[in-house]
């Protein structure tokens, strides 16, 4: 009886994306669709390494006052599943504030802002409790693709 050399084992199949981004910032008072805007840039560019949590795939639209709690509570439960929060810091806003201060003070979570406003016009909470702010969205993607996504060498 021939002796069977043994089968190579397989690699397993890739699975999806692991690490989850939380997108974070305004969505009430936003114009021209600004809020929906930069989360479809940032989607496009990181769902490739990454699982994109956007809490605009809930559509409370009209419902918001009947809604206030189960809003809360849901971007609640994706700060806490999210890796990651990127953040975009355009505006003072209540609940992109309590986000982030639950994500970096209660979780220590990594959080990355991109905002127009200089140092000495930014909130020192949100300096405080962000641990990376960076001017774009452009630069914040790059900062999260170098820093958290594993360069495969050859």
């Amino acid at each position: 009886m021939k002796k069977r050399s043994p089968t190579p084992k397989k690699s397993p199949a890739p699975r999806g994306p692991q690490r989850k981004i939380y997108l974070c910032g305004p969505i009430m008072d936003e114009v021209d669709g600004h809020a929906r805007e930069w989360r479809t840039t940032a989607a496009k560019v990181l769902a490739k390494h990454f699982r994109i949590l956007d809490p605009m795939r809930r559509n409370f639209k009209d419902r918001e006052v009947d809604s206030a709690n189960e809003i809360v509570e849901f971007d609640l439960q994706d700060v806490r599943e999210a890796d990651i929060i990127l953040v975009n810091y355009n505006k003072a806003s209540i609940g992109t504030s309590m986000e982030v201060f639950y994500a970096s003070n209660d979780l220590q979570k990594f959080v990355i802002a991109f905002s127009p406003f200089s140092f000495k016009d930014s909130s020192p909470w949100m300096v405080r409790f962000c641990t990376k702010i960076l001017p774009s969205l452009e630069d914040s993607m790059d900062y999260i693709l170098e820093h958290f996504v594993a360069q495969h060498f050859d």
